[in-house]
């Protein structure tokens, strides 16, 4: 085989003839694989963005987000959540409850004829489009306003109902207070942009469950990924539909001042959660967030089926929050959620309260056998001391405890002996638990209640605390709820 020659520093090198007719290849291969891998970092960096983003926004003020189990209203996971937002066109769920609640009493019909008003036709998008005198159903109406969020058509539908929008404005705020919505006031009908107009993530959720509670046969409404209105094909603004396991529906929303909101509802393994998210910094960010706290969610239920206790706060590896929050029920009218209902996050370490009570060692005291007290029998006689003050303390107090109706639920478990064993664990471990009686109720679903009861009030958010600090779920609820 012939050899060739090649200069390098001066020096004259000799390679094979074979050698050198792979240069040029080589330097093509080179050139390829510098492109695919540009090709590809940007693919990458594209498809990481929504995700990377996702931690930042939920530091940003107008963060707000819950999760909550749709059978029962327990709320698995709340940040900020009775914080007021802007709810933006999340609105439209309060548009549409009142209009299910028209059409459920029969004030309204499907096919009843709007005729657009000058004011519905000028609202800003998104919109339908329609110009004032021209018509359309009721049914369309709903159509549009729950896929494309049409601020024309929920405008239309507000007089049609309520005479004028202002009225109906009053009648959505009406509604929700009624529901339980004690921090959401409407303006509008539609979420266009207005600072009188505010709710919050607990607000609604207890919305949407109202919802999903009270016109079932409405809610489908919120599950439609498409809507073709005389061959105008309107996609629904929910990305999540169809893309994110079990997710069929509720509603976005978006105004500068708001940022990006959704409130979405998911059914796994016959179970279902309702998410709401606010504020996000993208519509990316936001779904992607909203996909995080499903799968976080139920996770936790999937836990609990097992007797495991774990807090979605834990799937999202954060850390537990200090400070109290007290909220009242989710809703009026819920057999769940009557009564008082306190949830405390205080992770101070001065409110940790494990028992400190030694078990009686074998044998009588040194003092009993003549000899000097040890170290053991000054413990055993100061856990002895503690005791029969807590006793009489307890006995003191008697009937003047006439707020001794609270307790401490510390989860549901599948088996009620499950229930039992957990009472059972954290009563020897927590010492303020020692004057409360177990609890085990039934709740359905197979699920068996854990709670702490015959607490004062007092007495229930020091232990709840204490519990909270060790990473252990627990809410604060009276005998009715």
């Amino acid at each position: 085989m012939l050899d060739g020659t090649r200069w390098r520093s001066g020096v004259r090198q000799y390679f094979p003839t074979s050698a050198l007719m792979y240069q040029p290849a080589r330097r093509l291969f080179v050139a390829l694989s510098l492109v695919l891998a540009t090709v590809f970092a940007v693919d990458f960096s594209a498809a990481g963005a929504a995700q990377a983003q996702a931690p930042f926004f939920t530091m940003a003020p107008r963060y707000a987000s819950i999760v909550v189990d749709a059978s029962n209203g327990e709320v698995l996971y709340e940040r900020n959540a009775d914080s007021p937002r802007y709810p933006a066109s999340i609105s439209k769920i309060m548009t549409l409850y009142l209009t299910f609640e028209a059409l459920a009493a029969g004030r309204i019909k499907p096919n009843d004829v709007i005729v657009v008003s000058a004011h519905a036709a000028s609202m800003a998008p998104s919109k339908l489009g329609l110009r004032p005198g021209e018509t359309i159903t009721v049914d369309d109406a709903m159509h549009a306003v729950a896929v494309h969020s049409a601020n024309d058509m929920a405008v239309a539908l507000a007089e049609k109902i309520g005479g004028s929008e202002a009225r109906f404005a009053t009648l959505m705020t009406l509604r929700a207070q009624e529901l339980g919505m004690s921090n959401t006031h409407y303006v509008n009908a539609s979420g266009l942009p207005d600072p009188r107009q505010i709710s919050t993530a607990r607000d609604i959720a207890t919305l949407s469950r109202s919802v999903m509670r009270d016109y079932p046969q409405y809610y489908h409404f919120f599950s439609l990924r498409s809507f073709d209105y005389h061959g105008l094909m309107m996609t629904n603004h929910n990305g999540m539909l169809g893309r994110t396991p079990g997710v069929d529906g509720l509603k976005t929303g978006y105004i500068g001042a708001s940022g990006f909101n959704l409130a979405a509802s998911a059914v796994r393994d016959n179970r279902r959660l309702i998410v709401v998210v606010l504020g996000g910094s993208s519509s990316a960010a936001r779904d992607a967030h909203v996909a995080d706290l499903l799968d976080a969610g139920f996770s936790v239920l999937g836990h609990r089926a097992l007797g495991q206790t774990i807090t979605v706060a834990d799937n999202l590896h954060e850390p537990i929050p200090s400070g109290q929050i007290v909220r009242p029920p989710s809703e009026q009218g819920s057999g769940d959620q009557a009564g008082l209902q306190i949830v405390l996050t205080d992770a101070s370490p001065t409110h940790h309260l494990i028992s400190q009570d030694v078990p009686d060692e074998a044998g009588p005291p040194s003092a009993d056998r003549g000899g000097p007290p040890t170290r053991a029998d000054e413990r055993r006689q100061a856990a002895k001391s503690a005791k029969e003050a807590k006793a009489e303390k307890t006995r003191a107090k008697g009937h003047e405890r006439e707020d001794a109706a609270y307790a401490v639920q510390i989860g549901a478990y599948k088996k009620k002996g499950q229930a039992r064993d957990a009472l059972a664990t954290l009563e020897q471990r927590y010492e303020k638990l020692g004057d409360a009686d177990h609890d085990v109720q039934a709740a359905g679903h197979g699920y068996y209640r854990a709670r702490f009861s015959g607490l004062s009030a007092a007495e229930a958010k020091r232990a709840c605390s204490a519990l909270r600090a060790h990473h252990q779920t627990c809410v604060v609820v009276t005998p009715d709820s």
